[in-house]
């Protein structure tokens, strides 16, 4: 207590114990499934120097140590009974006027496209308006501009980053090329992160929505989806799912998410044929702003629900994979569970799997599976499912896992496909900044 009472009159942000006013708030990551958490101490970092007398703190008295962004690491990776160095203090944003804004790794999804849109500006990120946007970009950052412009990571140009030795670095290309290239796409290995710096891209007005059919259509829509998207130019994206209505009738549906960045009417002639196919019960699409095309999903991933997710990479979206996708989804548990399929191609796919350590460049698909439900007691019933499902698809899939979507129970060889060819690379940049792996609790590549 002497030590941690020493790290608090150190520090310009709180320090939170269990005896604190707000811990228990503090103390919650947005995933529900890790809220009995109880660490230690939450450390509210006002500053880097903050989050750096933190790390030595931890280091030396052998804490437990995570950050936390967003709080949705659907793996609790960013839950621990030690200390949890909160961020969300860290928001600040900055657009400057050379193509550029620097992000504070406290700011999440909702702040950041609002206040880029502001300057008819964005940077190519997910959705979920509460997710941070620094956990987000170090495992990889895919969403609707990736066809366009890449990955979150691949349009990074430094990062302040704090080292396990304490030490507050700017990281680049010039300065330190091995360490900026493990952050692109190598998670929390090697330091805490505290500003972002992105290269920006103007987009305001932009064409999207959902076209949805019944469930007894989806596998016909499936084989026209997997034979029409990869025709799709850079400026048009289509992701495809089995989800439920969002009327509370329980419905089952089989949807397109459908989204171009061109004029209205090279969106209209790209994006008719998805439009125009079969007989849909819905078609919502239309011009919107490009932060509300970041929101259609939401609906679907309620803020305190419970999540166990899988997911695995396509090469092509085999008839086996369409066919086994449809019959599991006839017994899903959950009305808020989903299988979707996340579209690869473009600008995404010409960067080479080892320029940074994103290794997942080939044309296909991303299979996922976020299963979502409400009651602790369903718990058992939902996580089974999903594996039983993962695990009818996984003969017809290919090796390679998506970082930010391993689950808490994924091994070692789950995070190896993750990282892919560019693993053992990972592990000497690891050795050479965090030899003594104080940053370990994440999906750990250990030195």
């Amino acid at each position: 207590m002497d030590n941690l009472d020493a790290l608090r009159a150190a520090l310009h942000g709180d320090v939170l114990t269990p005896s604190s006013p707000g811990y228990d708030v503090a103390r919650r990551p947005a995933t529900a499934r890790y809220r009995d958490v109880r660490p230690q101490a939450v450390v509210r970092c006002a500053s880097a120097q903050d989050a750096a007398r933190a790390i030595v703190y931890a280091r030396d008295t052998g804490t437990h140590l995570v950050p936390r962004g967003g709080g949705h690491c659907f793996a609790g990776r960013s839950s621990s009974d030690g200390l949890v160095l909160d961020l969300g203090r860290l928001d600040a944003i900055t657009v400057g006027a050379d193509g550029h804004a620097r992000i504070g790794a406290g700011a999440r999804l909702a702040q950041v496209y609002d206040a880029l849109h502001a300057r008819g500006r964005t940077i190519p990120a997910g959705c979920g308006p509460t997710v941070g946007v620094a956990g987000l970009t170090l495992g990889g950052g895919l969403g609707w501009l990736m066809s366009k412009y890449g990955l979150s990571a691949d349009n990074l140009e430094a990062i302040e980053l704090v080292t396990a030795s304490g030490e507050v670095l700017k990281v680049d290309e010039a300065s330190h090329p091995d360490l900026f290239w493990a952050l692109r796409g190598g998670g929390g290995n090697f330091g805490v992160a505290t500003s972002l710096t992105y290269r920006v891209h103007p987009v305001g007005q932009i064409t999207g929505g959902l076209i949805a059919h019944p469930l007894d259509a989806a596998p016909d829509l499936l084989r026209f989806y997997r034979d029409a998207a990869p025709g799709l130019s850079d400026d048009a994206s289509v992701f495809a799912g089995l989800v439920h209505a969002p009327d509370g009738s329980g419905a089952k549906l089989a949807v397109l998410a459908v989204f171009h960045l061109g004029d209205a009417e090279t969106a209209e002639r790209d994006l008719e044929p998805f439009k125009s196919w079969g007989s849909p019960a819905l078609v919502e699409v239309g011009p919107m702003p490009y932060p509300v095309m970041n929101t259609i999903l939401d609906d679907g991933f309620p803020e305190g629900a419970l999540n166990y997710w899988l997911s695995s990479f396509a090469g092509n979206l085999s008839d086996a994979v369409i066919d086994t996708a449809v019959e599991r989804y006839a017994s899903v548990p959950s009305p808020m569970t989903s299988i979707l399929f996340e579209h690869f191609h473009g600008a995404v796919t010409r960067i080479g799997a080892t320029e940074t350590a994103v290794p997942h460049r080939e044309p296909g698909w991303n299979l996922l599976i976020p299963s979502i439900w409400t009651d602790p007691a369903d718990t058992g019933a939902n996580i089974a499912w999903t594996r039983e499902t993962f695990a009818a698809l996984r003969p017809h899939l290919a090796t390679r896992r998506w970082l930010n979507y391993l689950g808490d129970d994924q091994a070692d060889d789950a995070i190896r496909d993750a990282y892919g060819p560019n693993y053992e690379r990972l592990r000497e940049v690891k050795r050479q900044y965090d030899p003594d792996n104080v940053f370990h609790l994440n999906h750990n590549i250990a030195p």
